[in-house]
């Protein structure tokens, strides 16, 4: 079975069809699926859904581009639910900085503000983290370091191939989330660091409905759709499809402990 550890199956995308979507997934080997959190307006519809299906769990997070509605109260009130097993998706997003010299240094003293706020609530709940990391390798590298001795775990969602990044598997709870972008034809930098990532540190995730995989790419991505991933990740690895699997669902329940895929 198939740990899918980034899915936003509260899109609006998902809506019409979800029942369908996830009968897909279980009938395709899909054994799970965690539904990061972005926007704090859908966490009661990510809640919701995590309480109706098998295998589906979800996580209390604001994104870097949700900032202003960031609510850490909000957070610990759904983190309480005992379907949430995940603070994030956190982290810092320089791609869409200001212009202005002085706006940009604000938004970013504002992201890394937020961010630590999640880190601190991840630590204090004891819940690992999902992170993410955009055109800010160092900024994120500099703060993780500080917070890998208290962190329970954290992964890199859609990890960028950064080598600063991976230098964080040298703490032991660092996993690197790796998706769709693996079967593009301009993937160069993630192939060639794909093996260098410990092979108990890899995960794979959708980011669905984006970064749907060859041959799907343009279309809406959904959890199925990991096969894809996994079988890439075996022709770069040479592995069998199975057993990277075996170490990605092994490891999807070493870092978050609730997928029963027995």
């Amino acid at each position: 079975m198939i740990i899918d550890t980034h899915c936003h199956l509260d899109d609006n995308r998902y809506d019409e069809d979800l029942d369908m979507v996830m009968q897909n997934a279980y009938s395709g080997g899909i054994g799970g699926v965690l539904i990061p959190g972005a926007d704090i307006k859908d966490l009661p519809k990510a809640a919701r859904i995590a309480n109706a299906y098998k295998n589906v769990f979800f996580a209390v997070g604001v994104h870097p581009y949700h900032i202003d509605d960031f609510d850490e109260n909000e957070l610990r009130k759904f983190a309480k639910n005992s379907k949430c097993i995940a603070v994030g998706e956190c982290g810092l997003d320089y791609f869409r900085l200001p212009k202005d010299e002085s706006e940009k240094l604000a938004e970013k003293e504002s992201q890394k503000r937020v961010f630590k706020a999640q880190l601190d609530l991840a630590v204090e709940l004891n819940l690992p983290v999902i992170l993410h990391i955009r055109d800010s390798n160092e900024d994120c590298y500099n703060i993780l370091k500080e917070y890998a001795s208290r962190l329970k775990g954290a992964v890199l969602h859609c990890y960028n191939a950064s080598p600063l990044l991976l230098d964080l598997s040298k703490f032991g709870k660092f996993y690197f989330g790796i998706g769709g972008v693996l079967t593009f034809k301009n993937a160069k930098n993630l192939v060639e660091i794909l093996p260098k990532i410990p092979r108990d540190k890899l995960l794979i995730e959708t980011d669905g409905p984006y970064l749907s995989p060859e041959p799907y790419r343009g279309r809406r991505n959904e959890p199925f759709y990991t096969q894809f991933v996994a079988q890439r990740m075996s022709e770069i690895l040479d592995l069998e499809k199975e057993e990277i699997i075996r170490i990605t669902t092994q490891n999807a329940k070493m870092l978050f402990g609730n997928f029963n895929t027995e």
